[in-house]
């Protein structure tokens, strides 16, 4: 004979509390005292209890998720936001819904429509150019959006993020201050990446204004895994062996660059100064250690997570933009340019 299900009103019975007090504690944590709260939680436990996501989604018209959509999953930086985000969310009882698009915007608009379809309260983004669909279909649904990785002031949606241009700036004038005037470029695929095109412009700006070039066929194109980074390295110095230093667009595409200068039998920085982007863990005991630009993943996590939430608890869609500092790292793989 089938055990029957655990109720509602079994977890009041057991806590002592009435079924309103428990449904609160499930629906709006923040208005149940902690002890209560502590209570209810485990008597939950003890119980085994499932609360009904259907029945609570009709009474509250939530359905307590949170969709998110990243351009990868194979990305360390997009990997630790959304620990950071799904730790934030778990405190108010919210659950996350991940979607994949392979920078692809018709695909993220495919995940967006389903995400909506399955009634989700809120969603984050990354970057600020979608399918111009994207913010209809949102705009529709009157959910609170947020855009990540990106800041743009002039916005006229909720982002949270750092300025890709100044990034990209403090890069080429770190490089320009060491004596470099021949570089090259390993960038991931700009086509759907603004975040990539911003950097790659605040380079370019800042190499203009010292009177530095830097000619298409010094900018390679790749995907972002160390083979291609280690390949397009090559690539770059067969054609331009003038080259001292080369920029990578993130810290993977660096580090198989760091490996390709190696069996070149390059020293760096002494022959050919390398950058990455991001800041993953292990940079620090890499030999030797790379110069990157720190990407804030974690307290974008923690901040959509806050905003998301308060957007909901308060039932707007006020516009916030916050911008979060993206500092230079400077270590070992960078030093002054060598004689040509």
């Amino acid at each position: 004979m089938r055990k029957k299900k655990p109720t509602l009103q079994n977890v009041a019975d057991k806590a002592k509390v009435s079924t309103a007090t428990v449904s609160r504690c499930l629906n709006q944590p923040d208005k149940v005292r902690q002890e209560v709260q502590d209570k209810i939680n485990q008597a939950i436990e003890a119980l085994g209890y499932v609360p009904d996501g259907a029945a609570r989604a009709l009474a509250s018209r939530r359905t307590h998720t949170i969709g998110v959509i990243v351009p990868t999953i194979d990305n360390n930086i997009f990997s630790k936001a959304i620990n950071y985000l799904q730790t934030g969310l778990a405190k108010a009882n919210y659950s996350l819904l991940l979607a994949n698009t392979g920078y692809s915007v018709d695909e993220e608009l495919r995940a967006l429509q389903s995400l909506l379809s399955r009634g989700i309260d809120g969603i984050a983004l990354i970057g600020e150019k979608h399918h111009p669909e994207i913010y209809k279909a949102i705009e529709r649904n009157q959910i609170p959006l947020v855009n990540l990785w990106i800041y743009n002031p002039k916005s006229t949606h909720s982002c949270i993020g750092f300025d890709h241009i100044k990034a990209g700036k403090q890069i080429a004038k770190h490089l320009v201050d060491l004596g470099h005037t021949e570089f090259g470029i390993i960038s991931g695929i700009l086509k759907n990446n603004d975040r990539a095109i911003t950097r790659l412009q605040g380079m370019q700006d800042t190499l203009e204004a010292a009177g530095l070039k830097l000619p298409k066929d010094r900018i390679i194109e790749c995907r972002y895994t160390v083979e291609q980074g280690c390949q397009s390295l090559h690539q770059l110095l067969d054609a331009h062996p003038e080259i001292t230093a080369i920029s990578c667009g993130n810290d993977i595409l660096a580090i198989g660059a760091l490996h390709g200068a190696s069996e070149r039998g390059l020293k760096v920085p002494e022959d050919l100064s390398i950058t990455g982007f991001d800041n993953i863990e292990i940079l620090p005991y890499l030999k030797p250690s790379l110069t990157t630009v720190n990407s804030p993943s974690g307290r974008m996590g923690e901040k959509a997570a806050d905003y998301l939430i308060e957007q909901i608890r308060n039932k707007t869609l006020s516009i916030e933009r916050t911008e979060l500092e993206a500092d230079l790292v400077v270590r070992e793989t960078t030093g002054k340019a060598r004689k040509i």
